[in-house]
Order: structure tokens, then sequence, then C-alpha cells
């Protein structure tokens, strides 16, 4: 990964950013956007949340990235009778009668963690530790987890009998909140004559794990001018009612607004879309353009808000 300088090194990330969209799209149809997200996820070292209605490609989505990046992939099925250390994994004693520990499918580089409001927040906040310190702590000694990691997590709107609705401070912890939206009339005309017939499609390697963390850390060193800087942590300032930026109206629709983690998020995905779109550093646009899936799961609506129809969306539209 030799590179002569950060600007070439961009405009690779550029190209590769390309290579991976032209080779997830053999499989996926649609879900541009979607696509984009989950890989500006991947490079700005965060994690996603897909939040659709069964059947709309999640799973094979989050398998068609590990394939096209060479990455060691888990998929996790959360269950009300799942627990923390089918997740994690277990201490069990030995031929040798010494303990030692067996890792659970949490030590991989992308874990799906599949339906993952089903299972009792004691398991859910076995995820937790992972996402936000990169490792694992079990019987009192902490494995560290290899690098590059994400959870790529999926949730089903529709039923919430059953469900365990994640906690604040989970949602937190994962960089966008996707909703996934039913493909269109020629699109899904494409799914069904690619699924329904013989053709297989073959997805190549793009990039691999080496290749993605020098890549975290190239997104990390863009540099940022200030009025961009002060423009996202105004926007997430905005969003809190209580704050010293939010308007009348802010104040009136939502109950809670967005903490920290949303400007440094806001930042970090604004550099790693400047980059994907050919710029060496992000302006305004960039940080608009990935707000609403960034700051959507981290405001609370007020009843003023739910008793007009506004969605989430429709409220971080109006802080533009």
């Amino acid at each position: 990964m030799q590179y002569k300088s950060d600007v070439e090194a961009a405009d690779a990330l550029c190209q590769a950013y390309k290579k991976l969209r032209a080779e997830i799209g053999k499989v996926i149809i649609g879900q541009d956007e979607v696509i984009k997200y989950v890989l500006v996820s991947i490079f700005s070292n965060g994690h996603c949340l897909l939040v659709g209605v069964p059947g709309l490609a999640k799973t094979l989505l989050v398998q068609t990235v590990a394939s096209a990046l060479q990455l060691d992939f888990k998929r996790i099925q959360f269950t009300p009778d799942l627990m923390p250390s089918d997740i994690i994994g277990a201490e069990i004693l030995g031929e040798d009668r010494n303990f030692k520990f067996i890792h659970g499918p949490v030590f991989s580089n992308i874990i799906l963690a599949d339906e993952i409001n089903r299972t009792p927040p004691k398991t859910q906040a076995a995820l937790l530790e992972a996402m936000q310190e990169k490792a694992v702590t079990a019987a009192g000694v902490t494995h560290k987890l290899a690098q590059p990691f994400f959870v790529l997590a999926t949730q089903n709107p529709i039923e919430q009998e059953g469900t365990y609705p994640l906690p604040e401070a989970q949602l937190d912890r994962f960089m966008f909140n996707v909703t996934l939206n039913y493909p269109t009339f020629a699109e899904e005309l494409q799914v069904v004559k690619n699924t329904t017939g013989t053709l297989k499609s073959e997805v190549n390697h793009v990039l691999n794990a080496q290749q993605i963390v020098y890549f975290q850390q190239l997104v990390r060193n863009i540099p940022v001018a200030d009025n961009v800087l002060e423009y996202a942590v105004r926007l997430v300032g905005k969003t809190r009612p209580n704050g010293e930026l939010a308007t009348p109206q802010i104040k009136r629709l939502l109950n809670w607004g967005a903490g920290p983690r949303a400007s440094q998020f806001l930042i970090l995905g604004a550099k790693c879309h400047a980059v994907i779109n050919g710029k060496y550093s992000p302006d305004i646009e960039d940080v608009q353009a990935i707000a609403k899936p960034i700051l959507s799961h981290r405001i609370v609506r007020s009843y003023h808000a739910e008793a007009e129809g506004l969605s989430n969306d429709d409220i971080i539209q109006q802080l533009f």
C-alpha cells in the first residue's frame, strides 16, 4: 500500500469504491443509496443498522459486501433464547484440566446481526463492547477483535410483537440507520429474472482487510475546513430542544436531540463521502448528503410531530 501522496491514495479509494459498486451491483439490483451508506460506514470505521421488511435482500447485501471485500463473515441470527456466550464465546475446561476460551462468532471482520431486536437486552448488550472498544471481555480477560470490524444489523419495522426495541445507547453506536424501500417495478422485474433462472453472478474481490484499514486511516487524515466543522456541530446542536441553537419550531417537534457522537459521525461520513465523489475535502453538501441516516435514529419526535405526520427525515430536512 505505497502511495506517493494522500491525493494519490484518495484517488485510489475513489476507484476502489466505484469497482465495489459495480461488483455489488451484479447481485443487488437497485438499492443504490443503501449500498453507498454501507460502504461509507465501512470506510469510516462505523456500524450500520438496516431497517426493512423481509425479502429486500438485506442479508444478501451484507454477504455480497463481505465477499467483494475479501473479509471473514459471520451471521448471528438473534432469537429470544440467544445467550451472550453464543455471541462472544465461552470458557471451557480442556482435556489438560485448564480453562481455555473458545471464540464466538463475534471474532470475525463483518458480523451480520440478523433481526437484532428479537433478542433480550442482556444479549443485545453483548455486542456493545465489541462495537465501541473493538474488544471482548470474558472471565476478566480482554480479547482484541480482528481489524477491520463492522456490525451490520438488520431489523424488521413491521413486527413489534416479541421484539425488544434497541436502547438509545446501542442505537447511538450505529453510525447509520438506513431504511430499505421496496424496489421499483423495473428493478423487481430484473430481480425476478436474475433469481429464477440459472444465472450465477460471480463477485470478484476488490479490497482486502489490510487495504480497508489503510483507507480507514486515510479518511481520518482528510482535512476539513472550519466552516464545515462548525456547520456539522451546529446542525446537531439544532436538534436539542433545550439547547441554545434550537428554533421554536424544533422545540415543539422534538423531545430529545442527538449527542456528540452524531457530530463525529457527520464529519467522518462527510470526509468519506467527499473522497468517493472525487473531492479532497468535504463541503457542506457532503454533510447534508449523509445527515439523515446519521441523525434519524438519534432524535425523538414529540407528540406534535407525530400528530402532524412528520417523520424524522422531514424534521432533519427543516434543519438544513
